[in-house]
């Protein structure tokens, strides 16, 4: 039976709004037409439709990992950190690692939490507690004691150990390389742990709105388990896989991401999943003061930060990615790494046969002037995470005093972006910070924090409307995933995944839409939610 919609808001992308939408089976046939003898008709009754949300960059297995660990995120000091370590592990006594997340690491000046802290609730077995940024982890004594870390461990390249006066490991890490050296001791996880976090995720997902993902650091095991989650139907989201390459093994997994990719395609057209990406991490965070920059920071003007790959091999591996047909997802946050991002793709594209490659870089935190025209010169998608474009307790906090208000204010170059013709998509980046796009669509427009500071809003000459926003969350994500014909707008023979609103969050105060509730989510024609 087909489904007819009237009787509301019915927004279908940028500048264009319907009276009606008719929907058969997957698929949308029909927008401003007239109900057929037989349809279920829907009266919207003022409410607000749209195509449903969709999230460009995210690491929701990640997310559902945390969720069966101790529950940080959004505690805001270290007693209640160590409070919730300890309910968590007095539940499960026979948890042979606890491994949680995320931790605000502003609540720490500095940013350096000390073993010690956990250590008065946890000393007989690890904890490893993951930070908001992911690109730190803070960690108990016997973690550091099982990971063999003395005074005399080297900082592994690209990451780095805090250390007390005497040269021993603090409790905090930083990057990749120097995470593994506590967490390639961890227990493996069972696959059917992953499809349980899998499943609640793609959940969560559901219930704000979204409708398709990616999960933005897939390591070995980690595909493996989506594919059993897609077969078992416990994963409810389209899903794309980006298969993470770093410096150190990147040349032994080309076989593999290959044979993943396969493995992927032969799940047939009824899969959720895709597998086309390879996301590859140039540098760290600007709160860790890992963010390659151009300029040294303030707080020490010995560094710049880390590029996690040196000029060469980043060129090596994108060439090779790219012959082979695999989109490069980039993390680049600094304006070092943005640039070396920016001449690795001019190189690759100078070498390698034409192709709709669709390069992303993502958070694109801070670009110097010179490298902004250069997205849209060469076809680069930047993927900024919305949420992010206020002063947070983050950027106060860490990040200002550390590269300077002048940098610090020049984060998040949204309508330059847009004015100098690049297209742009939005991820959320979780659960380095929440899933639930509602709470950011808003965020570029005002530019403020909930409580409405600053006035004027950050760096308010950057601020977009909420229709673009919408936009970059929809239409903007289905271009970045090659799914522009199949998703991101309401359209005659777009997939029917749609969502309704209670309100039009284009004729509201900006503030308010947060606040807005989700009356209907439809994915392929079914409502799965509401």
């Amino acid at each position: 039976m087909a489904t007819f919609f009237s009787g509301g808001t019915i927004w279908c992308g940028i500048g264009c709004v319907a009276d009606s939408v008719r929907i058969d089976g997957e698929k949308i046939v029909e927008v401003n037409g007239a109900a057929q003898p037989g349809d279920n008709v829907v009266d919207l009754a003022g409410a607000f439709m749209a195509p449903a949300f969709m999230d460009g960059h995210a690491h929701p297995l990640f997310g559902g990992r945390e969720a069966q660990g101790p529950l940080v995120n959004g505690l805001q000091t270290v007693a209640e950190m160590v409070a919730e370590v300890k309910r968590f592990a007095d539940a499960n006594p026979n948890t042979p690692w606890i491994i949680g997340g995320a931790y605000e690491a502003a609540a720490v000046n500095g940013g350096d939490f000390l073993a010690t802290w956990l250590d008065e609730v946890v000393s007989d077995r690890p904890v490893v507690l993951q930070a908001v940024d992911h690109h730190t982890i803070w960690v108990n004594s016997k973690a550091i004691e099982i990971a063999g870390i003395t005074v005399a461990t080297v900082d592994p390249d690209g990451g780095t150990i805090a250390r007390n006066p005497d040269g021993s490991a603090r409790g905090t890490l930083r990057e990749p390389s120097a995470m593994d050296l506590i967490m390639k001791h961890a227990p493996e996880r069972t696959l059917e742990d992953d499809v349980a976090a899998i499943a609640w995720s793609s959940q969560r997902y559901l219930e704000s709105g979204v409708t398709a993902s990616v999960d933005a650091w897939v390591r070995e095991g980690m595909a493996e388990a989506y594919m059993a989650a897609d077969k078992s139907g416990a994963l409810k989201i389209d899903m794309d896989l980006y298969l993470l390459a770093q410096p150190d093994s990147w040349r032994d997994n080309v076989n593999y991401f290959g044979q993943i990719r396969e493995q992927v395609k032969a799940l047939g057209p009824k899969s959720k999943l895709a597998c086309k990406t390879i996301k590859i991490i140039g540098d760290g965070a600007l709160s860790a003061g890992t963010a390659a920059l151009l300029s040294p920071y303030l707080d020490d003007p010995t560094s710049k930060g880390l590029l996690i790959w040196n000029d060469d091999e980043i060129l090596d591996a994108a060439v090779l990615f790219d012959s082979l047909g695999f989109q490069l997802h980039m993390h680049a946050i600094g304006d070092a790494a943005v640039r070396q991002s920016l001449d690795t793709i001019e190189k690759m594209v100078a070498v390698n046969p034409k192709w709709d490659r669709r390069p992303v870089i993502t958070h694109a935190q801070l670009i110097d002037e010179a490298d902004l025209p250069r997205f849209a010169s060469l076809g680069v998608i930047a993927n900024y995470q919305p949420l992010w474009t206020y002063l947070d307790p983050m950027n106060k906090e860490l990040i200002a005093p550390r590269i300077g208000d002048e940098r610090n204010n020049r984060q998040y170059q949204l309508k330059s972006m847009i004015k100098s013709g690049a297209r742009m998509s939005y991820g959320s980046d979780w659960p380095v910070t929440s899933y639930i796009p509602l709470l950011a669509l808003a965020v570029p427009t005002h530019r403020q924090s909930p409580d409405k500071w600053p006035a004027e809003g950050w760096s308010a000459h950057e601020a977009i409307t909420i229709e673009e926003s919408l936009s970059f969350y929809t239409a903007g994500v289905a271009y970045q995933g090659f799914n522009e014909k199949r998703f991101g707008e309401i359209a005659v023979g777009m997939q029917a995944d749609l969502m309704i609103l209670e309100q039009n969050p284009l004729a509201i105060a900006p503030h308010d839409v947060a606040s807005i509730k989700i009356r209907t989510v439809y994915k392929s024609g079914v409502a799965v939610i509401g």
